[in-house]
């Protein structure tokens, strides 16, 4: 990156500073030796993965059995133990000395939740997560400017948003205890049943921050929900404490993430955006070879060129989802071994009880994430404890300002341009969303009673389309190879969702029946 020299000089040295502590952060990487370091080396070597890849991936299979043997620990501390140590130990195996990142943001935080009351952690704490979070994309935009390198940022992701929540959390229940529940902010009384009583002790903070089966990619779930299964509540029932089998909750996710990774390492190389060879340099992909005027080049008519551009960048978008998805569907899977997916039970129209859900843990839903009929189904079905925590913790506490929960989403992946041309994207592209349910849904969606009408299906694929075309600049990061992509198809998303937004201006809206008006009243 090219700054001037008095400000690049102030970061070499601010990066000198931070990294004089190395030594001592060594001394803390305790639970991965030397030996074990070396098989997944060699391990790495075998596949063809760099080490840190390799890691992760055996890091995330790892889960599995330590999440069977979980359900075998007796008593809540030693579960607790049980998690925080072996998340730490997974943590070391993948970042060796960068996992001290992690430790000191959680002991810091730790701090100010037993020093400092709730109402000061509800922003000192988020705070402090989150700026730790801004200085680690920085540094690694700094030192390694688009590229793709696995460094502690993304595990860094996951513990701001457990931290976050759980200061929110702990805020909620301190104004509970002290207000009239007419006082209570609304989004206070929504969240209610996720309020904590007091501070957890440290077994049961660092057991949830460092759990083995989440520490690396989530799914960021609620606090309760973590304490509901290690204590057995989620069993509860009104005869007492029963067990639902885990091994389809735990199967399922386990088998969709082998086929993912099956489709990225198989498929998704003949359809990437970015250069193969050199995707931190060279010009991508679809601004060299798969760029209309290439195609054009090559005798193609215009037309055919531009289907062809499109359908490459469609195919190139959904085969790129699939590394996430493998990381979100192989978290749930282990995760669900020990039953933190688990919902509790319920009773039905019958009286019997039956499993409330697995949802827990769930971060996507492929096929309908794929088949999102709108912005709004897209983003809350795409990473969607993420989208649970913008939710409760982002939108809602500012009283539904959409425009900053989207940069906060941006802010927390990091400070790439592309990040932001993508989420600035996103409010107008819901607001398009918006008028066409208010002035097209009931003239052309009126008789559907499912997802896959007619206009359900022109819902879906201008969904799919526009989204695809709003998160190029997501992939390829840079503002000028972003700007390059939708340049050459001549801004096309922004100038549909725009004319979009006039015609629905111009058309009369749809008056309500007034014998619906007296049934709901």
């Amino acid at each position: 990156m090219d700054l001037p020299p008095a400000l690049s000089a102030a970061i070499q040295s601010g990066i000198a500073w931070a990294y004089s502590f190395q030594p001592l952060a060594e001394r803390t990487v305790l639970l991965c030796p030397p030996s074990l370091q070396a098989l997944i080396g060699d391990a790495s070597a075998l596949v063809g993965l760099d080490y840190e890849t390799t890691a992760m991936v055996l890091g995330l299979f790892l889960a599995y059995p330590l999440g069977v043997l979980f359900n075998f620990v007796p008593g809540r501390r030693a579960k607790h133990f049980f998690s925080a140590f072996f998340g730490a130990a997974i943590l070391q195996a993948v970042l060796a000395v960068q996992w001290a990142h992690l430790l000191l943001v959680a002991g810091a935080c730790y701090l100010l939740f037993l020093l400092l009351p709730p109402p000061a952690c509800r922003y000192l704490v988020p705070a402090l997560a989150m700026g730790y979070c801004v200085m680690g994309h920085l540094h690694r935009q700094y030192v390694n400017y688009m590229g793709w390198d696995l460094d502690f940022t993304g595990a860094q992701m996951v513990l701001t948003i457990k931290l976050w929540m759980l200061a929110f959390n702990l805020d909620d229940g301190y104004q509970i205890r002290t207000r009239k529940k007419g006082e209570l902010s609304r989004a206070t009384q929504k969240c209610e049943r996720f309020a904590l009583d007091g501070v957890p002790g440290p077994l049961e903070y660092f057991g949830y921050l460092f759990n083995f089966s989440t520490v690396l990619a989530g799914p960021a779930f609620e606090f309760s929900s973590y304490l509901a299964a290690v204590s057995g509540e989620a069993f509860s029932t009104p005869s007492g404490r029963k067990r639902p089998p885990a091994l389809l909750p735990s199967l399922l996710p386990f088998l969709a993430c082998l086929a993912c990774v099956a489709v990225h390492t198989r498929v998704a190389p003949a359809f990437t955006m970015l250069d193969p060879d050199d995707p931190q340099r060279a010009l991508p992909k679809i601004l060299v070879a798969m760029a209309p005027g290439t195609l054009m080049e090559g005798g193609m008519a215009p037309a055919k060129a531009y289907a062809i551009h499109w359908a490459y960048v469609m195919a190139s978008g959904a085969f790129n989802r699939m590394k996430y998805y493998f990381a979100w569907k192989c978290a749930e899977g282990a995760c669900n071994t020990w039953y933190a997916g688990f919902e509790g039970w319920v009773e039905n129209d019958k009286k019997e009880l039956v499993e409330r859900g697995w949802g827990n843990t769930c971060n996507v839903d492929i096929w309908s994430c794929e088949t999102a009929s709108n912005c709004q189904m897209g983003t809350k079905l795409w990473n969607q404890k993420t989208a649970v925590w913008l939710g409760r913790y982002v939108y809602t506490r500012t009283n539904g300002n959409l425009f900053a929960t989207y940069f906060v989403s941006a802010f927390w992946h990091g400070f790439y341009p592309g990040y932001y041309l993508f989420f600035m994207s996103l409010p107008l592209m819901t607001f398009c969303e918006r008028m066409g349910r208010s002035k097209l849904t009931p003239v052309f969606g009126k008789n559907e009673t499912g997802r896959f009408g007619p206009w359900g299906i022109c819902s879906i694929v201008a969904t799919q389309v526009i989204l695809c075309y709003c998160a190029i600049p997501f992939i390829l990061l840079s503002a000028e190879w972003s700007f390059a992509a939708w340049r050459q198809i001549h801004f096309a998303g922004h100038w549909a969702m725009l004319v979009f937004l006039g015609i629905c201006f111009v058309m009369p809206g749809q008056k309500k029946d007034k014998s619906d008006k007296k049934k709901k009243a």
